[in-house]
């Protein structure tokens, strides 16, 4: 390992994960609405209306989700400085989209980042995988295995939409965020409290890329056309994300010892504007206190709560001594929720 537990002095049976820098990074090329429609049986107002985004960014040609992981993990570590930075242990990334089915992506990330032979592998949990991703570099933090950890979600997720649907076409981006995360006390700035983590393999259908997979393969048929594409239950989907997000936010505000007043600001995945707003409402939390970015940057799937984080924190919305609730749902169907006192961190 690079990094050490040395001269960390922490308290309790276990250290706790402590924020230390944050990096966020978008393909270049904004694809706004008008652009969409094109080629889809769609308007601009369409797409506002029922999804709140205006415009979202997609991997140019080529372009693969190491590439995304690779820039935002950079500029984490700048954002951490040296002393975190030059002493990584593990890097953890948290994808749906791997350059390649094997080997997982993390490793080459790691290299091009010059990180040297640390522990790096993938998480798979869709919209929830930062969260996950949270909770696994929390667990080599506290255990010992790690000191320092750099967990990046990244999402070339355009490229599993079949262009021509207009159910997703229009919601799905692509991007990165990552957090360097470091040993330190449970009550500093930045500790990440208790990750809430919930799924039901039951519903996986209701968000689902059929082909492609060991299922599929086993059969010794080609992939049938369209399956290739992300297939989603639109309403039910709404449904299960609105109940799953505020059950789960409701759990990891009671283990902070907070109430529901008490947080100033709310960071959910960037859905949709209507899940957003109804997971809010139902916290009680006024739209003052919620942070926003999906008129933008789209729903980025994996990425999509770290880049919400990077871009709050540049445009002062977001500012050191904030409570931040942390809520995200997807594809498994996973789900789960985290709470954070916001350190004072300048994204990289």
């Amino acid at each position: 390992m690079n990094g050490s537990l040395e001269g960390v002095a922490v308290t309790g049976n276990a250290p706790a994960s402590v924020i230390a820098g944050i990096g966020a990074y978008v393909p270049p090329n904004p694809v706004s609405n008008h652009d969409l429609t094109v080629r889809l049986d769609t308007s601009d107002e369409w797409i506002r209306t029922r999804t709140g985004i205006s415009s979202r960014h997609m991997v140019l040609p080529g372009q693969a989700t190491s590439d995304l992981a690779v820039e935002a993990g950079r500029r984490a570590l700048e954002s951490a400085g040296p002393e975190h930075a030059e002493q990584v242990d593990a890097v953890v990334l948290a994808t749906a989209t791997p350059d390649r089915v094997c080997p997982a992506t993390a490793p080459e990330v790691a290299w091009r980042l010059g990180l040297g032979a640390v522990a790096a592998f993938d998480v798979s949990a869709v919209c929830t995988g930062f969260l996950y991703g949270l909770a696994t570099a929390t667990g080599l933090i506290a255990a010992g295995t790690a000191g320092r950890v750099l967990l990046i979600a990244a999402d070339a997720f355009t490229t599993l939409i079949d262009p021509q649907d207009r159910a997703t076409a229009v919601i799905f981006a692509d991007g990165a965020g990552a957090v360097v995360l470091r040993a330190g006390e449970p009550d500093e700035p930045g500790a990440v409290g208790r990750v809430v983590l919930g799924s039901d393999g039951s519903l996986s259908g209701l968000l689902q890329v059929p082909g492609g997979g060991s299922r599929q393969r086993s059969r010794a048929e080609p992939v049938k056309p369209g399956d290739e594409f992300l297939r989603m239950a639109g309403r039910d989907t709404y449904r299960h994300a609105v109940r799953w997000m505020t059950e789960a936010s409701r759990q990891a505000v009671k283990n902070a010892g907070w109430g529901l007043a008490d947080i100033d600001r709310l960071a959910a995945h960037q859905a949709n504007a209507r899940i957003l707003a109804t997971v809010a409402d139902d916290l009680g939390i006024p739209e003052e206190r919620r942070l926003s970015n999906i008129a933008h940057k789209g729903n980025t799937v994996a990425a999509s709560i770290p880049l919400l984080l990077a871009d709050a924190t540049a445009d002062g919305s977001l500012a050191a001594g904030h409570r931040v609730l942390l809520t995200a749902f997807g594809a498994g169907l996973a789900w789960g929720a985290a709470t954070v006192i916001w350190p004072d961190v300048k994204p990289g």
